[in-house]
């Protein structure tokens, strides 16, 4: 019953902040328990954005003693971070117990993946995003109540895709929530719609080839699939045609890179998605309400055919 919702720009930037929050406000029914955005913005030259949480939103009740952990955890993190030659140029911190840095770090020192572990050895901490054009945030509430709570209403991007989630099998957590990084491959990102009923089979032959999870959700692991084949040599389309034939169960999900973002169907076209494909802008969403809170003029969408793959790209 979750949404999900994508928008690209060809050749331009937009308002992607409002847009997707707007898309997604549009299917709070389908999903109000928590809401999740991955913006890209222009791509950085040398600096990468961090974006991670050293605490969850309902940690807060649980006393004082919380409030002091959480200073403790992230000036853990501040000096894990310099230990590994990574210098913080700019620290924001739109909640409590949730970050974005923007680091300079030169990868030829350290990998990405020892700087995500590293800092993930704090307890409570966790990486939600590391790239150089993407931001991943994610929260309790709704789309409105979480874009607020992070400001992003005015984050100006090429593309950004979205989620709108209803717990059935898992909690009430910013962990469970989507979008999903696709840890170690900076910039790569996946919302998604359905289950997979391969799911833990596919996970044990990513574990084996030293991939790791944090979730025990269907999500991630698209996310990490996807990144792993392009990480091999495969396009994103040439990846995602694979994912069609080789996960199972009903699905319709969106990906997202530095410069693309594709949307995928199974076989059985189960799962909602429909889709409007403008000259300097495309949008999809589960529900033509969400994509008609952007364009306000007659448009015509459709619906991807079953086992379809698209993807765009901002060049």
């Amino acid at each position: 019953m979750c949404g999900i919702a994508g928008i690209i720009h060809r050749k331009k930037t937009g308002r992607v902040g409002a847009e997707m929050t707007s898309m997604l406000q549009a299917m709070k029914h389908r999903g109000p328990d928590s809401t999740g955005f991955a913006f890209y913005g222009v791509p950085t030259d040398d600096d990468l954005l961090l974006r991670f949480k050293v605490a969850e939103h309902e940690d807060l009740d649980s006393g004082f003693e919380i409030h002091d952990a959480i200073k403790e955890r992230r000036a853990e993190v501040d000096g894990r971070i310099a230990s590994m030659g990574g210098t913080i140029e700019v620290a924001e911190a739109p909640t409590e117990y949730a970050f974005l840095y923007r680091l300079r770090f030169d990868p030829e020192l350290d990998s990405l993946v020892r700087l995500a572990d590293y800092i993930e050895d704090v307890e409570g901490a966790e990486v939600l995003s590391i790239g150089r054009s993407l931001e991943l945030i994610k929260d309790l509430g709704d789309a409105t109540e979480v874009s607020d709570q992070y400001e992003m209403g005015e984050f100006v991007g090429t593309h950004a895709i979205g989620h709108t989630r209803m717990a059935t099998e898992s909690d009430v957590d910013i962990c469970s929530a989507h979008p999903y990084w696709a840890y170690p491959v900076s910039d790569v990102s996946v919302v998604h719609n359905g289950q997979l009923t391969n799911y833990w089979s596919k996970r044990r032959e990513l574990e084996r080839k030293g991939h790791r999870f944090l979730s025990d959700c269907d999500s991630e692991l698209i996310a990490v699939y996807v990144a792993e084949l392009t990480e091999r040599g495969k396009t994103l389309e040439e990846a995602m045609h694979q994912s069609v034939e080789e996960l199972d169960g009903v699905f319709s999900y969106l990906v997202a890179t530095t410069d693309a973002l594709g949307l995928a169907k199974d076989t059985m076209a189960a799962k909602p998605m429909v889709l409007y494909e403008g000259d300097e802008c495309i949008a999809m969403a589960s529900e033509e309400v969400a994509i008609r809170t952007v364009f306000h003029e007659e448009i015509d969408t459709f619906d991807p055919y079953a086992g379809e793959v698209r993807v765009w790209s901002t060049n």
